[in-house]
């Protein structure tokens, strides 16, 4: 019986913990700086999004990971000459027109 009520107080201590917010990202609006420096999410995070978005866009269910890492670093390098624009226009720049 005491296990019983020990469970049932485990239970029930962590439903009434609060759970941890959810935090939504407009990813229009990060800029260069904020992917580069990691501020609002992590880069790699942010990178994967955005291949899937575009990818999304073209219809392509195809993720080829030598490119995807290709591509990232293509971003990245071009985010660091340009701090100050999204990191969507550094995307479409940076690859060609939104690829």
């Amino acid at each position: 019986m005491k296990i019983t009520t020990m469970i049932a107080g485990i239970l029930l201590a962590l439903a009434a913990s609060p759970a941890p917010a959810q935090t939504t990202i407009d990813v229009a609006k990060i800029t260069c700086r904020q992917f580069i420096f990691d501020d609002i999410a992590l880069s790699k995070s942010i990178a994967v999004w955005l291949a899937g978005y575009y990818s999304g866009l073209q219809r392509n269910t195809v993720v080829d990971m030598s490119r995807l890492g290709q591509n990232i670093d293509k971003v990245q390098d071009f985010c660091r000459l340009n701090l100050d624009i999204t990191v969507m226009d550094a995307t479409k720049k940076a690859l060609g027109g939104g690829k």
